[in-house]
């Protein structure tokens, strides 16, 4: 289990810092504006629009923000959700019970429930979190794991290159089309030059779009495929 220290970012939600990694789960602005504009917005609502029924892959479920965001967008819009998440590094419980996303979702009165519960329940078997929200989470790395399903969606949440630069590569990233239904988008926080090139180079086709806050960009990738 790796060493994590709780920070708070500029909005006033928290983090983790790794020291290791000298990495940062989330940006320093704002764990939450960051997960909504790269996730929820880029991608989740995106495939909303033509699709009744999401399955997503998410690779790195961390503090769960993620799917926390995810959950309260499948209940509040009547929307079907299968999510499957990787973490090989499961946080302890004295960690995530400190986390303070649910306080800044006032709107989303069960938060904290189910926010624990994200947390709480058995590794690599499906749980039926709400009507709307299939819920499971692998205990693996990317590279280990056998995927039996395909995906609408791929939250690909992963660490800097920088700090895990054998998830950014050609192979993982095919792994990762050939698991995707047609019309399947991938979103990210990561643009930098390099990867762009990996994701081109396997037939993504990518979008450049605006960052959150504090970044200029960030990608969609989408795999254009006929049924």
């Amino acid at each position: 289990m790796r060493k994590v220290e709780l920070v708070t970012t500029l909005e006033g939600s928290h983090s983790l810092f790794i020291a290791d990694l000298d990495e940062q789960y989330h940006s320093k602005y704002g764990a939450i504006q960051e997960s909504q504009h790269v996730f929820i917005n880029a991608g989740l609502k995106y495939q909303a629009e033509q699709f009744n029924e999401i399955n997503i892959l998410e690779v790195g479920f961390g503090t769960g923000l993620n799917a926390l965001l995810t959950l309260q967008y499948a209940i509040e819009n009547q929307l079907k959700i299968n999510y499957y998440t990787i973490e090989p590094f499961p946080l302890a419980e004295e960690i995530t019970t400190q986390l303070n996303y649910p306080n800044y979702l006032e709107e989303f009165k069960t938060a904290k429930n189910y926010f624990q519960e994200l947390h709480t329940v058995s590794w690599n078997e499906n749980h039926s979190i709400h009507q709307n929200f299939n819920f499971t989470k692998y205990q693996t790395t990317l590279q280990a794991i056998q995927l039996a399903q395909q995906f609408h969606l791929c939250y690909y949440d992963a660490f800097a290159p920088s700090a895990q630069p054998e998830l950014w590569t050609t192979a993982i990233f095919q792994k990762i089309y050939d698991n995707l239904l047609p019309n399947a988008v991938l979103v990210t926080y990561c643009a930098k030059g390099q990867v762009k090139r990996n994701f081109k180079s396997i037939g993504f086709q990518l979008e450049a779009l605006s960052g959150p806050k504090g970044k200029r960009e960030m990608v969609r990738a989408k795999k254009n495929e006929k049924k």
